[in-house]
């Protein structure tokens, strides 16, 4: 099975990028953030020509994610249990909650598409709502773990979080200042891995960026960030078998900012599989 992950900056601007590369590439399931579309604006007839099903959630014309399959989607959840809201210059515990996290079981396996907050400045309130939304995953994502360890299980999406100094190119991120490379959000990052979760793309793609500004001929100089991901679960990384960041898809005529992250999975193991007790005749 062949999952993917892909920041599409509006996906009715780039519907037809987004299908064709999807089948070009044998896609399966593909977990998309910042659809910037209501369910009755998503270009569905598309994807359903391709022969994909379509789940989102979206609230406006800012953020949302969704998730593509051309197997049967299961067990939609809209939001993880724990996830804060957010509205500018309110607090309390019934805050908004924006569009940015979708779950669904695709052939045995738990993804989320997620669009973590980008934070916009240290001492913006947002920031500490980016931490907070981190901090509130996490801890389903324990709990996920715990109630179902054999389970594959795959956090993917704009995670606005550059985790390493290498993943930083673009020279306008100033530690102390910018967003995306602060040791809490890199802490925050850290703590998904420590609970048990695998980047599994980095082992077999060690370098590249997955986003690039539109501004100042960032992705003509490489002077991008690594800042989307897929988190597996022990269960799903073991059967990671390929991955890959298409840098291609950041070329051409209006691309997004950031490009797609593909994993490629080996089929799931039987019991019949695992059985390798002696025949006896």
């Amino acid at each position: 099975m062949r999952i993917a992950t892909w920041n599409v900056n509006s996906i009715r601007t780039r519907v037809s990028r987004v299908v064709d590369w999807m089948v070009r590439e044998d896609v399966d399931v593909l977990a998309m953030q910042e659809i910037k579309c209501k369910p009755e604006q998503f270009p569905y007839e598309a994807f359903e020509k391709a022969g994909y099903e379509v789940v989102l959630h979206g609230l406006n014309q800012w953020n949302g994610v969704a998730i593509a399959a051309r197997l049967p989607i299961e067990d939609v959840e809209i939001g993880f249990p724990d996830m804060p809201g957010f509205l500018k210059g309110h607090d309390g515990p019934d805050l908004p909650k924006e569009a940015r996290a979708i779950g669904a079981t695709v052939d045995g396996v738990r993804l989320w598409s997620l669009y973590v907050p980008n934070g916009r400045s240290l001492d913006d309130p947002h920031y500490v709502y980016k931490l907070d939304w981190l901090a509130a995953l996490l801890e389903d994502t324990r709990r996920w773990l715990a109630e179902e360890p054999e389970r594959p299980l795959a956090l993917m999406g704009d995670w606005n979080v550059a985790p390493l100094d290498s993943d930083v190119g673009d020279p306008s991120l100033i530690p102390g200042v910018s967003t995306h490379i602060s040791p809490p959000e890199r802490t925050a990052f850290a703590a998904f891995e420590q609970a048990g979760l695998t980047d599994v793309v980095r082992p077999i793609v060690p370098d590249g960026y997955t986003y690039w500004d539109y501004k100042q001929l960032r992705f003509p100089r490489n002077e991008g960030l690594r800042i989307d991901f897929i988190l597996g679960s022990p269960a799903f990384s073991e059967r990671v078998v390929d991955a890959s960041i298409h840098r291609n898809e950041r070329k051409g005529d209006a691309p997004s900012d950031h490009v797609p992250v593909l994993v490629e999975l080996s089929e799931a193991a039987t019991e019949e599989d695992d059985d390798d007790r002696p025949m006896i005749w």
